[in-house]
């Protein structure tokens, strides 16, 4: 059975950080591309950013550039989603999935997990 497990969510203060995980089980996820997905209230799924099998990135929203980072730990089996500088606009669910490259949108991804929230306020 495939599954993706994201944690790491929870309350934080503006100007804080937090990191976000994404494990994998029942599969090798060095194998895929893994993208990071957020989906606040009210609000169409966004895409935030993408690393390759091969270890480059690609960031979909210009919102998190210089604040958020994706990074692997193959031994792990586990994607990474550091997050600083948070911003109370950056409160959404977030998610993971995987594909075979990061060209493109949510809807090619697959093997979503339940998501971690994220919630930034003061």
């Amino acid at each position: 059975q495939l599954q993706l497990v994201e944690s790491g969510g929870g309350l934080v203060q503006p100007g804080g950080s937090l990191r976000l995980s994404c494990a994998a089980s029942g599969f090798r996820l060095d194998y895929y591309a893994v993208g990071w997905f957020r989906q606040a209230p009210g609000k169409e799924r966004e895409g935030i950013s993408c690393a390759l099998a091969s270890g480059g990135t690609t960031n979909y929203a210009d919102s998190v550039k210089g604040r958020f980072t994706i990074s692997r730990d193959n031994a792990k089996n586990t994607v990474y989603l550091q997050m600083n500088s948070l911003k109370p606009e950056d409160t959404a669910v977030y998610y993971c999935a995987v594909n075979l490259g990061c060209g493109s949108s949510w809807a090619d991804f697959g093997s979503w997990g339940q998501g971690t929230q994220v919630t930034v306020s003061s």
